[in-house]
């Protein structure tokens, strides 16, 4: 079942639990964390932008996961292969980062002596500025990028999780936003706004998790032959998606649902997966058909006490096809998104 909300609604009731799990193609439900009943420790609260094009990209985050906030950045070449990640903790947040209740509205910042991260939402425009000291080789890291022409549609969930009525997943993801600015390494600069490959994409996440938790995402923003702007949201391990998955296809910003997908990893021989191999992408449905051939992985491994991590985020290139609702076929040929695999205990 796929449960279309499509009149505005609170998303929690008096007692915390979801009013109604569904999807939706704009911000259909009011967010306020004073609404949640569970725990404090299990309110996780984020917004990642990803930015780039077929030659490079930037990852920004800003998270509240409250025992430990993250300010984190990323940038890759995918020409050199060159990656670097740094990250900021701050113990205890608590939601003292203050994210905003809306991914349409308001700003989302850290300042310290040596990182400063903003994200600023304003009506038709969103401005994502960092300078990261230190960030590789003793060079910071410089980024101020705008993403303007919103899409009409995005990709909106709210997801409840198996056996736990206080615990949800809020989640929006907007594709396709037109990307302008620059990031800069150094002496070395990447320019964004010269290309309509430049895109821009935000994972803007609301909720209270289980304790652990295994989930697969894939998004991809690019331009077709014909000149539409294409993209998609996949992924699952988010919760109970009885209601609604989150799969979606956009074409020039119009969604174009779908149910369920299935990443096939390879694995090696001892039972541990090959990210940097072949995947596969397809659907139960037969309308994604698609292969995925990795550039570079984005791993990150941790574990402390009962806090442990293994995230692979790998960034690649897409082939085949995906089948739309009216059964127009669309084929992509070597379009750079990224596909991961993240397990947490958190």
């Amino acid at each position: 079942m796929q449960n279309l909300i499509s009149d505005r609604t609170d998303l929690l009731d008096e007692k915390g639990r979801l009013t109604r799990p569904g999807y939706a193609t704009s911000e259909m439900w009011d967010y306020e964390r004073a609404d949640i009943k569970a725990p404090a420790l299990r309110i996780k609260e984020w917004d990642y932008y990803y930015v780039g094009n077929e030659h490079f990209g930037v990852a920004l985050t800003i998270a509240d996961n409250s025992y430990m906030g993250l300010v984190s950045a990323s940038l890759l070449d995918f020409d050199t292969k060159f990656q670097e990640t740094k990250s900021k903790i701050i113990p205890f947040t608590f939601g003292k980062l203050a994210l905003p209740p809306s991914a349409d509205f308001g700003e989302t910042s850290y300042h310290s002596k040596k990182v400063e991260m903003s994200f600023y939402v304003q009506e038709g425009e969103r401005r994502l500025r960092c300078h990261f000291d230190d960030f590789h080789n003793g060079q910071a890291l410089l980024a101020d990028i705008k993403l303007t022409d919103l899409p009409q549609d995005r990709m909106c969930i709210a997801t409840p999780f198996y056996k736990k009525p206080r615990h949800f997943y809020y989640n929006q993801k907007i594709n396709l936003m037109h990307a302008t600015g620059y990031v800069q390494l150094g002496e070395k600069s990447y320019k964004l706004g010269a290309s309509p490959f430049d895109m821009g994409l935000l994972d803007w996440g609301r909720g209270v998790w289980t304790y652990k938790n295994t989930w697969y995402w894939s998004s991809l923003n690019t331009v077709l032959a014909d000149g539409r702007k294409f993209g998609f949201n996949l992924g699952y391990g988010f919760g109970d998606t009885t209601a609604a998955t989150e799969n979606m296809l956009f074409v020039d910003g119009v969604a174009d649902k779908l149910e369920d997908v299935v990443f096939e990893i390879p694995q090696k021989e001892d039972g541990s997966y090959d990210y940097l191999s072949l995947w596969k992408v397809t659907s139960p449905e037969g309308r994604v058909d698609l292969t995925f051939t990795p550039i570079l992985n984005r791993a990150a491994k941790m574990s402390v006490a009962m806090l442990a991590s293994d995230q692979n985020q790998v960034f690649g290139k897409f082939d085949g096809t995906v089948t739309l609702k009216s059964g127009e076929v669309i084929s992509v040929s070597g379009a750079v998104g990224f596909a991961e695999r993240v397990f947490n205990k958190w």
